[in-house]
């Protein structure tokens, strides 16, 4: 077995177990009434305010909103994958939020089986110098080789001048890069 293939493996085991395990075994502890108590109606808001305070991710979804970037505009292949964008009832509250996240987990993890499932055969980085440091055999080979491996470490790759801005979703919300 390669060693890529017993990674492959070894991530099948885990996405198993937290979805057959961690997740159901952790259920009955979110019903928890102390929790609930100490949460549900804390720091609460509703869709009005979060659009006006700009609030993006769990807590803008949390009011019922379902805006996810990468259902509205896809990256990275996110059009190929299947999931669901949990929402919340309208309150956006701490509990809520929370409840969010779970459901978020369980359609993240939902995603890397998909990955792993449809991940196809064959070398998995390109081999491109510009996007991909050469093997260290071949570093220590030739020289040419050497000098742009340095000079891409050192200085980053030479990209064209052009603007970019791109927005992803991330844990805490969208992020935005120009």
């Amino acid at each position: 077995m390669t060693c890529l293939a017993a990674g492959i493996a070894c991530c099948v085991n885990s996405l198993s177990g937290c979805q057959s395990v961690w997740i159901p075994t952790k259920r009955p502890r979110w019903r928890n009434s102390i929790l609930i108590g100490r949460s549900k109606g804390v720091a609460a808001y509703n869709a009005k305010e979060a659009l006006e305070w700009g609030t993006t991710g769990a807590g803008l979804r949390a009011t019922g909103i379902g805006f996810d970037v990468r259902k509205w505009r896809p990256y990275s292949g996110y059009e190929n994958f299947d999931f669901e964008i949990p929402t919340g009832g309208g309150i956006s509250d701490c509990y809520t939020r929370v409840m969010l996240k779970v459901e978020e987990l369980r359609q993240s993890l939902r995603i890397l089986q998909q990955c792993l499932d449809n991940m196809p055969e064959g070398p998995f980085k390109a081999d491109h110098p510009l996007t991909t440091p050469p093997p260290k055999e071949r570093t220590l080979q030739h020289i040419e080789t050497l000098i742009t491996h340095f000079l891409q470490v050192s200085w980053g790759p030479v990209m064209p001048a052009n603007e970019s801005f791109q927005m992803v979703e991330a844990t805490k919300g969208i992020n935005s890069y120009y």
